[in-house]
């Protein structure tokens, strides 16, 4: 016995759903369930345009994104070292600089946002103190998203921080300063400078006592003295350019991760580092050095033989 279809009762559900409040949209797309390793990263999700107070924001798969703007600290991500960016796909991993200090940290987008401003990015109360930016609102930052090794993307994945990137120097913190203030509309002197000394004046010239007349004798006229022009002072010199700071600490360089012991120790011996275990990858270091550019010279040392994505780090 076949029974009669009404086809009105699946309109009907729709609009009741929508009178219940089921028409609000998330503008943050949803991830793909976490898997515990590299597959985790993959696939990014881009997802469509929004508009933030008035704003539309794009989303777009840009690999050389390199910007400075304000940082805001939100209340998403706890400890965890993650961010909410407009545009940049999910996840994708990022280098942030605040310009106050030069430190710089890797952090994961994780999600839309802000959602109440136009900031650059939005922080992780645990990205935040990681950057030295508690208790601070709309700090200066620079955002360059970048393609670190695996073992720095699985801390980040398990809600530790990866370890912190060099310091900025001094001179390129200046240059991008200026770059935000030009950007923002603002005209001030670069953080450091010294401000030009004053031209010191000229001192005036002694007058000339005119001579006392002889008694019964008609004085003779005394010629007024001739003023003697103040010397032109001197411009004062250009303040020299602040010296980059030396950098603290011990250094290594980072010739790669590799999956295969054998691998690994090839790496070591061709560049004459040490290959150690971590986790179930092989890493394979030069050093440690004492200076920069001691370890400048092994990281070029490690490139000639073919490692292209070596780097320098602090040592552990």
């Amino acid at each position: 016995m076949r029974f009669r279809v009404d086809q009105s009762l699946p309109f009907a559900a729709l609009i009741l759903l929508a009178a219940c409040g089921g028409g609000a949209i998330d503008s943050t797309p949803a991830l793909a369930a976490e898997s515990p390793g590299p597959a985790g990263d993959y696939p990014v999700v881009v997802g469509p345009a929004y508009s933030v107070g008035g704003t539309t924001y794009t989303p777009v798969d840009t690999m050389n994104f390199d910007t400075i703007g304000r940082a805001e600290v939100g209340g998403e991500g706890g400890s965890t070292v993650t961010a909410a960016h407009h545009t940049l796909p999910l996840p994708s991993y990022v280098e942030v600089t605040a310009l106050d200090t030069g430190r710089t940290i890797l952090v994961r987008v994780e999600r839309r946002g802000p959602m109440q401003s136009n900031a650059a990015i939005e922080l992780s109360p645990g990205a935040a103190a990681q950057l030295g930016l508690v208790g601070q609102t709309r700090a200066a930052v620079r955002v360059r998203r970048v393609n670190p090794i695996e073992p720095e993307r699985a801390l980040l994945r398990a809600g530790q921080p990866a370890p912190a990137r060099m310091d900025t120097p001094k001179s390129l913190l200046g240059v991008l300063y200026r770059k935000l203030d030009n950007q923002e509309g603002v005209s001030r002197p670069a953080p450091d400078a010294a401000p030009a000394p004053a031209p010191t004046p000229a001192p005036a010239p002694a007058p000339v006592p005119a001579p006392k007349p002889d008694k019964g004798k008609k004085p003779k006229p005394v010629p007024a003295p001739v003023p003697v022009p103040a010397p032109a002072p001197k411009p004062a010199p250009a303040p020299a350019p602040a010296p980059a700071p030396a950098a603290k600490g011990k250094f290594v360089v980072q010739v790669g991760a590799f999956g295969n012991q054998a691998n690994a120790k090839a790496a070591a011996a061709k560049t004459g580092g040490s290959a150690n275990p971590v986790g179930k990858l092989w890493r394979v270091r030069m050093g440690p050095y004492a200076s920069e550019a001691d370890a400048r010279a092994a990281l070029a040392k490690a490139k000639a033989a073919g490692y292209s994505d070596a780097r320098i780090q602090r040592a552990d």
